[in-house]
């Protein structure tokens, strides 16, 4: 999160297979919105219906705003389905107060979806009722047993939470996962490819109130730090899972102690193809960590020999958000982040497992100049076989004007259509009316209502949480594919390559991207003037593959591992 803009501190002087089987639909381009246009003659994508939904939270991120560096970046939001209905339920991640001594402002609240769109309050979270101040959350069945079960990352002590059947116990003691760390993104994977869900944990500074400072902005009003003053960075923590409940820290034997940051992002993803999944760690204010799997259990960072430390200026940026996305359709991972203003959002295109910077080639870079971005996530959001984009934002420092005066670090959320050729355009007003704006942090993409297309629930710092709606004009059809192991679990990091007339695309099953948020583990494809995908393509975590298909349309499938025509 760091400013470009003069700061005074006080204190400072004291793929394999899939990626070979080729493919790549374009789609069309669209007409949208000028960008810079008027809001009233866009496009309306989204309607925001949190409260008329039941969906009543709001987050605190203090009580007396003292300027300390854990305050500007919290707000968590995940997707769980926890009483296995099918349905997506949504757990708000609550903060309160950094000083250890305040109290809080409440525990971490879990709302039921009932269907017909609609939300009631689970009483006690089902137990996982956490009070700590809380910035992220992951999901995933780690002891194999069917069901979701739940990390999540605090300013002091992280939390896991085990689902038996619908209520949440709290094992984090007898599970050896805890961490006291300031921690921020999480991800359930399996690194190893046994079979079982492990852990990764991104933590931040190695934060006290002792060490925080003074600083002032170019107004020299009282403001929030760069993390840069504080030369504090951490180390990121891997859990391996030993089965039976037990997991193992192997940060230091796995590689991981060799690299430090301030990491608020992560995406998983097998970047270089060789059938191991690798993790990128999005860091605030120094380079990016790419940490790459050798499939033995060894993690070796290459982000600066691969491309994708630093932007193509050779300059460290503010990482919060990212994610693993292909743009291209050509089977490999490209990466995306959300920066601070003043920084552009970063667009990496992968090449053979090398990255190069190629923002200003997609038409971000200058809609993203003058924003700081927080959660994000690329779908195809009106079915058109294109990916589009849509970004929360809210600074973490004060400059004028103010968008909003009341709310000083707010900023208007962004959406940006797809065109088909790399490229995205800016739909004016960000695709929704009548949303008051906010300091937006984390979002989650999932299918609430379960119509066939992807709805967006994110959180604003210190404001309520917010629900929009898919509307989008539709341009095609869609299908979804829901991966589940024997358990009838969900199977994170599975990669789907569909196949149709149009095209091949690519989705994986991660579901930890964006900022601190857990999204929905089905896999979604806008098919365009396609009625159906003629194959299906799954590469399951262990590496084997298998077929499905052809399969209709306007449903979504279930597919399990082990069902499919082996490859």
């Amino acid at each position: 999160m760091r400013s470009s803009t003069a700061r005074t501190c006080s204190a400072l002087v004291a793929g394999g297979l899939l990626a070979a089987c080729g493919g790549g639909g374009s789609g069309g381009k669209r007409v949208v919105a000028v960008p810079g246009g008027s809001a009233e003659s866009a496009p309306i994508w989204f309607e925001e219906v949190a409260l008329a939904s039941g969906l009543d939270f709001t987050h605190a991120a203090f009580h007396e705003q003292r300027f300390w560096m854990p305050e500007i970046s919290p707000g968590g939001v995940g997707l769980i389905d926890f009483d296995g209905d099918g349905l997506l339920d949504v757990y708000c991640v609550q903060s309160g107060d950094p000083a250890a001594d305040a109290i809080d402002s409440g525990p971490n609240r879990l709302f039921r979806n009932v269907g017909g769109g609609s939300f009631e309050e689970v009483a006690g979270a089902a137990g996982a009722d956490d009070t700590g101040y809380g910035h992220g959350c992951a999901v995933g069945d780690y002891d194999g047993d069917g069901d979701a079960d739940l990390y999540v990352t605090n300013l002091r002590a992280n939390v896991l939470y085990r689902n038996d059947g619908g209520r949440f116990t709290d094992v984090t003691a007898e599970s050896g996962t805890a961490v006291e760390n300031w921690s921020t993104a999480c991800s359930f994977v399996d690194y190893d490819a046994d079979g079982d869900l492990d852990l990764f944990v991104v933590n931040n500074l190695n934060w006290s109130p002792d060490i925080e400072l003074v600083c002032r902005s170019g107004q020299s009003e009282r403001d929030y730090c760069s993390p840069a003053n504080y030369n504090l960075p951490s180390v990121d923590r891997l859990f391996r899972n030993d089965g039976g409940g037990r997991f193992t820290e192997v940060t230091e034997e796995a590689g991981l102690g060799a690299g430090t940051g301030i990491g608020l992002g992560v995406a998983l993803a097998d970047f270089d193809g060789d059938g191991s999944v690798d993790f990128y760690v999005a860091n605030d204010s120094v380079p990016n960590l790419l940490w790459m799997n050798d499939g033995k259990g060894r993690f070796t960072n290459r982000a600066l020999l691969l491309g994708c430390a630093v932007n193509g200026s050779g300059a460290s940026e503010a990482g919060m958000g990212v994610q693993a996305v292909d743009v291209e359709n050509d089977g490999d991972w490209d990466l995306y982040m959300t920066h601070v203003r003043d920084e552009t959002n970063t667009f990496y295109r992968n090449q053979g497992g090398s990255f190069s910077d190629t923002t200003a080639a997609t038409g971000l870079a200058g809609p993203s100049r003058r924003m700081t971005g927080f959660g994000m996530g690329f779908a195809d959001f009106d079915h058109d076989g294109v990916v589009d984009l849509w970004v929360a934002n809210g600074r973490v420092d004060l400059w004028r004007p103010y968008p909003n005066p009341e709310r000083p670090y707010a900023e208007p959320n962004q959406l940006f259509a797809g065109l088909g050729d790399g490229r995205f355009e800016e739909i004016a007003g960000g695709g929704v009316a009548d949303v008051p704006m906010g300091t937006s942090r984390a979002a989650a993409l999932g299918d609430l209502d379960d119509d066939g297309d992807l709805d967006i629930v994110y959180l604003d710092w210190n404001g309520p949480l917010r629900l929009l709606r898919n509307v989008a004009p539709r341009a095609g059809g869609w299908i979804g594919l829901r991966l589940v192991d024997a358990a009838g679990a969900d199977v994170l990091g599975a990669v789907v390559r569909v196949d149709t007339a149009g095209g091949s695309h690519y989705r994986q099953s991660f579901t930890s991207y964006s900022y601190c948020a857990a999204s929905d583990p089905r896999v979604h494809f806008g098919l365009g003037q396609s009625e159906r995908v003629d194959a299906v393509l799954v590469r399951w975590p262990d590496g084997t593959e298998e077929s499905f298909g052809p399969l209709a349309g306007g449903r979504y499938h279930e597919l399990g591992w082990g069902g499919g025509e082996q490859r």
